[in-house]
């Protein structure tokens, strides 16, 4: 149980919170890359962090993040004309290009400086694995992009995609670092022995990535169900399910995520049916979501169907956010099978420690030489009482 000022801590992300100012330190997606798929294509609107920003690709195909109302007269930029390498507002015609700079002001007399003197409001992004990343910290704090196993990986061996969660990251972020849940939510959709053994060993370790995570069930008398799945610091689930799942839960604000799907392959070619079916409309809304209950089914549910609810998705969607927007900490109680949910809190709190104590919070790369980082989830059947530790190896 958090005590509500740590709830608060933990859950609030806007401008100059504790958590918001955490969280600006990394990179973190801020769409995909197919939201703007050409030089010149419509702007998109972006929330970030409890910040309004627009999206573009100029004419040579980079991208720009930028606040969103015209530093002129604050009207949206996402109604501007994106071209000749810029992006200009109709209102009066200012143009920005990537960086922010104010490239033309033609209201103004030939002869002003005006432009020069001004910057507008604007965000670095790198482009990896079909994922626009964004930088919304301090300039001089900026560090390099991680290179996770799945940022490396040729085109065809990862696919993402993105939803949209209506409540606080946090809790989807617990719920992917939860594997007690399996046996009960999952349990129609996962391995037999998640119902077999509800209730599994758990493990956790504070590694320089975030936490390492284990779960070990009875997979017969002399054998064990080994489970390896990772929190990334600032808000990365990594886990293993039918195939390699990564999680990015991205805040919009304090009541709304983006979770980032990615499934990916290190040693081939995804399949048709290994990328990910999530009945995810093209506005990344869910076909199943609270409005129509998920679309849970009660005969189903009587009948063979634990939840009655179809897919990873909803069911996970369901319980996170039927907490409400966010969720009062200080009326739950912990027992033996949150201790993974207890570890990500702690090391949250210990990230944000660091950050306060002025140094750099884990998971922060700053040598070019130590950025590709290999993570491991796994899941495998291993000899009762044998380490598994061997997973890692």
């Amino acid at each position: 149980m958090l005590s509500r000022e740590e709830n608060d801590l933990l859950t609030r992300v806007g401008p100059e919170t504790p958590m918001g100012n955490l969280l600006r330190r990394y990179w973190i997606p801020a769409l995909l890359c197919r939201e703007i798929p050409s030089g010149d294509c419509p702007p998109v609107q972006v929330k970030l962090l409890g910040e309004s920003l627009v999206a573009f690709r100029n004419s040579q195909g980079r991208v720009g993040l930028l606040a969103e109302n015209c530093s002129h007269r604050g009207t949206s930029l996402l109604y501007g004309r994106n071209e000749e390498c810029g992006l200009r507002c109709i209102y009066h015609g200012w143009k920005y290009d990537v960086n922010g700079a104010i490239i033309d002001t033609p209201a103004e007399p030939p002869d002003s400086d005006f432009k020069r003197r001004l910057r507008h409001p604007a965000y670095p992004t790198m482009e990896r694995a079909g994922i626009v990343f964004a930088y919304l910290g301090p300039p001089q704090e900026m560090p390099l992009l991680p290179e996770y196993q799945w940022t490396r990986l040729p085109e065809g061996q990862s696919y993402v995609t993105k939803s949209l969660q209506e409540c606080n990251y946090l809790q989807g972020l617990e719920g992917d670092c939860d594997s007690s849940h399996l046996s009960y939510l999952h349990r129609d959709l996962g391995p037999e022995l998640y119902r077999k053994d509800a209730a599994p060993t758990l493990h956790t370790e504070e590694t320089e990535f975030g936490v390492r995570m284990v779960s070990i069930r009875k997979a017969a008398p002399d054998k064990a169900y080994v489970r390896i799945t990772n929190f990334i610091l600032p808000t990365i689930g990594h886990v293993s399910a039918h195939s390699n799942l990564v999680h990015y839960w991205v805040p919009i604000d304090d009541t709304h995520t983006w979770e980032y799907h990615m499934t990916f392959n290190s040693e081939r070619l995804l399949r048709p049916e290994e990328t990910l079916r999530l009945n995810i409309g093209p506005d990344f809304l869910k076909s199943r979501n609270s409005t129509n209950h998920y679309l849970q089914d009660r005969q189903l549910q009587n009948t063979g169907n634990f939840t009655g609810i179809e897919g990873f998705l909803a069911q996970d969607s369901c319980v996170t956010e039927s907490m409400g927007s966010i969720y009062d900490r200080t009326k739950e109680h912990l027992g033996a099978s949150d201790k993974s949910v207890i570890a990500i809190r702690q090391s949250l709190m210990g990230a944000l420690k660091s950050l306060d104590d002025g140094k750099d919070p884990p998971g922060i790369f700053r040598d070019p030489e130590n950025i590709s980082q290999h993570v491991i989830s796994r899941g495998a059947v291993i000899p009762a009482g044998s380490s598994w530790r061997q997973l890692l190896e």
